[in-house]
């Protein structure tokens, strides 16, 4: 018997604060992408692109061919810390296509950004978790109410063993279970 999959409603509004939110968070990991790869532009260019959508701009084409530059640049660059911050940066520029799909994979649409972007600061330092830790907490205390949102409408996470899965699992956990401002 197949599983049954549950869509709920998604704004553009909603994927607009997710983008600027996931911009935010790439944006803090890209400088370890262009110490490896100075004059490799494809992640900055997916954090502008992701930038003008969350700004009022379309989804577009070009937008999507950003984010998929930049898990390129991923792939070429060698370093495990500059691949990681540049699939933040890809990661954030999909974000304006995340599924209305209650799905358990479709969360790493929403704190992929975030995660890679902590595993990114880590792994630059030396594997000092510390580093990623306080780059989820930053992410959590800066997350709109919209983003929790649409988490909410998809099943949690559930803790893994790798030291990605490890941030996203606590990423979703610390994003659902904070009590925001505009929620109260």
């Amino acid at each position: 018997m197949g599983r049954e999959s549950k869509y709920f409603t998604l704004s553009l509004e909603s994927l607009r604060a997710l983008g600027n939110w996931a911009a935010d968070c790439a944006e803090r990991a890209l400088p370890v992408f262009e110490k490896h790869a100075v004059s490799d532009t494809r992640p900055r260019a997916a954090i502008e692109g992701i930038r003008v959508f969350a700004g009022g701009g379309k989804r577009t084409a070009q937008l999507r061919s950003l984010a998929l530059a930049a898990m390129t640049a991923a792939r070429e660059v060698g370093d495990p810390a500059a691949v990681a911050a540049a699939r933040a940066a890809g990661l954030a520029a999909s974000s304006a296509y995340t599924h209305p799909l209650a799905d358990v994979h479709q969360t790493k649409h929403v704190v992929g950004p975030a995660a890679y972007a902590a595993l990114a600061l880590e792994l630059d330092h030396a594997g000092d978790s510390t580093i990623a830790d306080g780059e989820v907490r930053w992410a959590i205390e800066h997350v709109p109410s919209e983003v929790r949102e649409v988490l909410l409408q998809m099943p949690a996470r559930q803790a893994g063993n790798g030291r990605l899965d490890k941030l996203l699992y606590a990423l979703d956990a610390g994003i659902r279970s904070r009590t925001l401002p505009q929620d109260a």
